[in-house]
């Protein structure tokens, strides 16, 4: 049980690490994606299947696909996808100390935290009882949500596919 966690844990953390060190936009975002199914992955073993499958259908699959569409329509040329030179000292500086902050406060909220007693017991939900209650209940909110990314895909793509008057050359 213990090496299935320490390999999703290692899937989610090596991708999303990977991700941020590449400078080719469309290999970070699907280095994004693998990251997402091991957040799914992480679901399932610890037994959260409707959560696994909203995760896989929202982010491995919805979000995925529009960040994907919106790098590759916003690209004007090669001229944007030219590699620029970070600051690569001043970069890992940033980002060791951003992550040090946030593992003082999450190891300081893990400690302080009083779990309850061994002997309480989980509600038994499955997994159809629990997208029941969520559809029932949220549906509405879903619907809405799918046409707001709907309506900005397709935003995206207007904008980003506006004809570009061609330079004529005169030929004398």
């Amino acid at each position: 049980m213990t090496v299935a966690l320490f390999l999703i844990a290692g899937l989610m953390l090596g991708s999303a690490g990977v991700a941020l060190l590449l400078r080719n936009l469309i290999h970070s975002a699907l280095l994004l994606v693998a990251s997402w199914a091991g957040v799914a992955a992480f679901y399932l073993w610890a037994g959260a299947e409707f959560v696994a499958f909203a995760q896989i259908l929202v982010y491995v699959g919805a979000i995925s696909m529009v960040v994907l569409f919106a790098v590759l329509l916003t690209r004007q040329g090669l001229e944007i996808s030219r590699p620029v030179e970070p600051d690569a000292q001043w970069r890992a500086f940033s980002a060791i100390t951003v992550g040090a902050c946030l593992a003082a406060v999450l190891g300081s909220a893990i400690l302080s935290t009083k779990l309850p007693a061994a002997t309480a017991t989980a509600p038994t939900l499955s997994v159809k009882d629990t997208g029941l209650e969520l559809m029932n209940h949220h549906g509405a909110a879903l619907l809405i949500v799918g046409l707001i990314l709907t309506v900005a895909l397709l935003g995206a793509t207007v904008l980003a596919a506006t004809d570009k008057p061609q330079k004529t050359e005169d030929a004398a």
